[in-house]
């Protein structure tokens, strides 16, 4: 079990998962599908909360970076690879710029 501050933060996470991106952030879901902001990441990420829908804990690659930019990537048990760019905020703290959840093509 997480220590209790970070079941708080987790927490947080889970209300609110736009926060964890830039205000003008895409996401690529697939399909053809994007979104573009907070409210579209904010509305996306209710409507999966309200499904029941639950994300899988992957492996997550060391982050590439390069000045205030970083690369992420993550493997899942299925086989599926995301990638991520973070761009570093004034505060020294990272946040998405780019969320692409598979990377097969």
């Amino acid at each position: 079990m997480l220590p209790r501050n970070q079941r708080l933060q987790f927490l947080q996470i889970q209300r609110d998962r736009a926060s964890l991106f830039e205000p003008d952030a895409v996401i690529d879901c697939g399909g053809g599908r994007f979104l573009h902001g907070h409210e579209a990441i904010r509305s996306y990420y209710a409507d999966v909360t309200a499904s029941g829908r639950k994300f899988a804990v992957g492996e997550q690659r060391a982050a590439l970076v390069s000045s205030d930019l970083a690369l992420t990537s993550t493997r899942f048990p299925d086989g599926d690879v995301t990638s991520e760019v973070a761009g570093r905020q004034t505060d020294g703290s990272w946040l998405w710029v780019i969320d692409r959840y598979s990377v097969d093509w």
